[in-house]
């Protein structure tokens, strides 16, 4: 059995303010979160990295979204939640 991965089925966000986007992993017994990939998805449905949170590695941004995206909260990448800059 698998955790359950616990987001929000949609964000309001105000042009030129900051807004977060959850994302929360609730771990079974003998789980932990290695990484989490945030993708936006485009135009077709395709999908472009913008983050990747990674336990060992640290983060890592994607160049379009440097410097306007950042981690939620230290620690556990249970939290993997970002803001959005502006």
């Amino acid at each position: 059995r698998a955790g359950v991965v616990e987001v929000e089925r949609s964000v309001t966000a105000v042009l030129g303010q900051d807004v977060v986007l959850p994302c929360r992993y609730r771990a079974q017994e003998q789980e932990q979160v290695v990484q989490v990939t945030w993708l936006k998805r485009g135009p077709g449905g395709r999908s472009a990295e913008v983050a990747v949170l990674d336990r060992q590695h640290g983060e890592h941004v994607q160049e379009p979204y440097a410097g306007r995206v950042l981690r939620r909260a230290d620690g556990a990448l249970e939290d993997g939640a970002i803001v959005l800059r502006n």
